[in-house]
């Protein structure tokens, strides 16, 4: 097997800022790293690393991370075992994991002729997943902008956890006055008390469909729990939802959890993470950071397994360096995909 890794940079089509990037000013340039994996038959499978910095990632350590991987010990044939060696390397570094598993799974499915969906033992129903399209922290005329720019899309997902959110809000129902809104803490409110009174500000509008992650993952389980049983909006919980191990305390804390396979290492580990709450009774969502065709459309392969799709991360770019999965009025769909097999996506 042939290792080929190098780091892209996704340009935004609108400076990107959520509730922990506001002292920063938020980014217009967002560091990806692209994996291709070759056999010597020249089968090809693609795959993608989206750090984040709340993780402690970085193109830097995902490209570091990658360097040391043995490439003679990965096999389309095998994912099972060649992600035992990767997973063997360190105990985090669950993006650049997850950018192998995805290609190794890629490769897998093209060898067998089948999408990756069929592969996994799953379906993929056309007409069936919508998602929603995220609107990031801004001033309330960029809300408006970006607003009506998202006229199509039936749901948005709103960033809160700004000083401007009730004037955010106000912003976006001037254009958009009925539409389903799912509100993004990302972490932002510190203590249960301010939590409970912002979703309770949120929760005046009925359209309002749940708030995710309104206080950090770190806080008490116990402050989670008061907050669970009191807030009139259910809860999602996102950065406290990394695999399926946390299913169990997150059942006690949420009404559902955002799954992501950046946070999970890989489509393998997403698919038991989306299974696992299932199980006990959470809602899923399948999540995306900003990122491009490839790693959207690896997410949308487990859209079976979700009660809500938030796969917008290749429409807020300008720059997708491949083709794939498509989203017509956030309707995903892999019917004019440009390959039929494995991701289903193509380099442009």
């Amino acid at each position: 097997m042939k290792l080929h890794f190098q780091r892209f940079d996704l340009k935004l089509a609108h400076n990107w800022m959520v509730a922990s990037s506001q002292r920063s000013g938020g980014k217009s340039v967002y560091p990806a790293v692209l994996v291709e994996m070759r056999d010597e038959d020249g089968l090809v499978g693609y795959g993608e690393a989206a750090p984040s910095l709340r993780y402690r990632e970085t193109a830097e350590t995902c490209v570091e991370f990658l360097s040391h991987v043995d490439a003679g010990k990965l096999s389309f044939d095998d994912v099972a075992g060649s992600m035992r060696h990767v997973e063997s390397l360190t105990r985090g570094d669950f993006s650049p994991k997850g950018a192998l598993n995805i290609a190794l799974l890629d490769g897998a499915a093209k060898r067998q002729a089948q999408p990756l969906y069929e592969f996994l033992g799953l379906r993929f129903a056309e007409g069936k997943h919508l998602s929603s399209i995220t609107i990031g922290l801004d001033s309330p005329a960029m809300i408006r902008q970006k607003v009506r720019e998202a006229e199509a899309f039936p749901i948005l997902k709103l960033k809160v956890g700004s000083r401007h959110d009730a004037e955010n809000l106000a912003a976006l129902r001037e254009i958009a006055p009925h539409k389903t809104v799912r509100a993004d803490a990302n972490e932002a409110w510190t203590s249960r008390d301010e939590a409970l009174r912002h979703i309770e500000a949120l929760a005046c509008d009925s359209h309002i469909e749940y708030v995710e992650q309104p206080m950090p993952a770190n806080s008490e389980p116990a402050d989670f729990l008061w907050l669970k049983e009191r807030s009139p909006l259910p809860i999602v919980g996102d950065e406290s939802y990394l695999r399926a191990d946390d299913a169990a305390l997150c059942a006690e804390c949420y009404h559902g959890v955002n799954v992501k396979l950046c946070k999970t290492g890989g489509i393998s580990r997403g698919m038991e993470a989306l299974q696992a709450a299932r199980r006990v009774g959470l809602k899923t969502m399948i999540g995306s950071m900003v990122e491009s065709s490839l790693l959207t459309s690896a997410g949308a392969h487990l859209a079976e397994l979700a009660d809500w799709l938030d796969l917008d991360g290749m429409l807020l770019i300008t720059n997708d360096p491949f083709r794939g999965v498509t989203s017509h009025r956030g309707m995903m769909s892999f019917a004019e995909t440009p390959e039929k097999f494995g991701l289903q996506v193509r380099k442009r």
